[in-house]
């Protein structure tokens, strides 16, 4: 049962991705109303927006859960491909270049445009645990994650 609801959720998404990026609009569906046997579930949606125009024929959809320690960031980087993040625990720092610096927590979801310069990503906290789900949409094969450009020096040289 759980391996048929997965698959069907995985045809839903690949669907829903393939005519974003054709350019149509698909609405967000910000709560659903389940039989009485299937029990108490409740949906929310945490975040809509759009994505840069893609190649359906070539999209791929990667999920990768981060978990800082208390005190735990990563390097400057970029990622080539749009990103979706959710935080499932804690709270996050982040900042992208030419943005401010926003904190997230648990519950709440973000965007990341492909090949903005992620100057921080850091644990807010220094006793607990920060984990987010970062949902990657490529059309190209890449690595997810990649260091930041170096800055031209100065002089023009």
């Amino acid at each position: 049962m759980a391996a048929c609801k997965r698959r069907r959720l995985g045809t839903t998404l690949a669907l829903a991705l393939s005519l974003l990026s054709a350019g149509h609009y698909i609405p967000v569906l910000a709560s659903f109303n389940p039989s009485e046997d299937q029990g108490a579930a409740r949906s929310r949606a945490t975040l809509s927006h759009d994505l840069p125009r893609m190649d359906a024929a070539h999209l791929r959809v990667s999920m990768v859960e981060v978990v800082y320690g208390p005190g735990g960031s990563s390097p400057a980087h970029s990622h080539p491909c749009p990103l979706v993040g959710h935080v499932v625990e804690g709270a996050l720092r982040m900042q992208v270049k030419g943005e401010p610096e926003a904190i997230y927590r648990a519950g709440e979801s973000f965007y990341e445009a492909p090949n903005g310069v992620h100057l921080v990503s850091a644990n807010e906290s220094d006793k607990e645990t920060a984990k987010f789900i970062a949902v990657f949409v490529c059309d190209h094969d890449t690595p997810l994650s990649v260091g930041a450009p170096e800055p031209a020096p100065a002089g023009g040289r």
